[in-house]
């Protein structure tokens, strides 16, 4: 369930203006929920300069996101949901980029990011079975960019990350993201990475 808006935008570029580079970590909000769900409840919000060296977010290709281009990701639980939001600014304008939560934090290589983090993991490596590379299984947030090159996403899964299992970094891809038989959940070259502490 994606959603793009002017308000998600907004909010998202707010976070950028206010944190610059930084990444931070709110403490839980209150919840009712379980205990154990109350100890997993979060809130998490980076906001990062894209550069090509090793930081929190590099570009791998500067064509599709520029060095000096800013990406932001929030991620909000209530111990049973979770809603992650992906905003970019300076990027190709009018452009279609995919972007998934990985399971590796971002590196050198765009590869060292790892695969897709999935809440059920397909047993077959590449996953590219649609019931497992999903929308409902993975965090997609592909995004379309407007003509000054920024846009957002907004996804909500009916999930949140197990205590010892979190994605860790965001990367976005070249193409927007395949959904049929033996190519889903593929979206072309890895772009760039942001190191997000999920």
């Amino acid at each position: 369930m994606r959603r793009r808006s002017r308000a998600v935008l907004a909010g998202a570029f707010g976070l950028l203006a206010l944190s610059g580079c930084a990444q931070a970590s709110t403490p839980p909000p209150p919840v009712s929920v379980s205990a154990q769900a109350a100890a997993d409840a979060r809130s998490v919000q980076t906001s990062a300069t894209f550069g090509t060296g090793l930081g929190d977010a590099i570009t791998y290709d500067t064509a599709l996101v520029p060095a000096g281009a800013h990406g932001a990701v929030s991620a909000t639980n209530d111990g049973t949901n979770m809603t992650v939001t992906l905003a970019l600014r300076g990027v190709r304008p009018n452009y279609r980029y995919g972007a998934h939560a990985h399971t590796q934090p971002c590196g050198a290589k765009g590869d060292d990011a790892g695969p897709h983090f999935q809440f059920q993991v397909d047993p077959v490596k590449p996953s590219v079975d649609p019931a497992y590379a999903n929308p409902q299984n993975e965090i997609w947030l592909d995004l379309s960019t407007d003509p000054t090159g920024a846009g957002s996403s907004e996804t909500k899964v009916a999930w949140v990350f197990p205590v010892d299992r979190r994605a860790k970094s965001v990367i976005v891809h070249s193409m927007q993201t395949s959904t049929e038989p033996g190519k889903a959940g593929t979206a072309g070259g890895r772009a760039a990475c942001i190191t997000v502490a999920f």
